[in-house]
């Protein structure tokens, strides 16, 4: 997410955090609660939403970006950079 996105998405995080029941919303209907708050959904993609804990941490798998070639892959395994963010978090 970029942009205006970025904000409605840490507008979002927050008003979980202090709204008890924004947040039951959020968990049950991650994709309408967004869109009700200015995120963007693309058709198409159905949102799994977690939430981490003290004690309970998410690893996300970014999917494979089309354009990453078998070069571009064995030198990021070998630790160079990837050169474009591949998460949806922020800076």
């Amino acid at each position: 997410m970029t942009g205006n996105t970025d904000n409605a998405y840490g507008r979002v995080v927050a008003k979980a955090w202090a709204d008890a029941a924004f947040k039951a919303r959020l968990l049950a209907d991650p994709a309408g609660t967004l869109a009700a708050e200015g995120v963007v959904v693309p058709p198409g993609v159905r949102l799994t939403l977690v939430e981490d804990s003290a004690t309970i941490q998410t690893l996300v798998l970014p999917a494979r970006p089309a354009d990453l070639s078998d070069d571009d892959l064995a030198g990021i395994a070998g630790g160079t950079p990837w050169p474009r963010c591949m998460c949806l978090c922020g800076p």
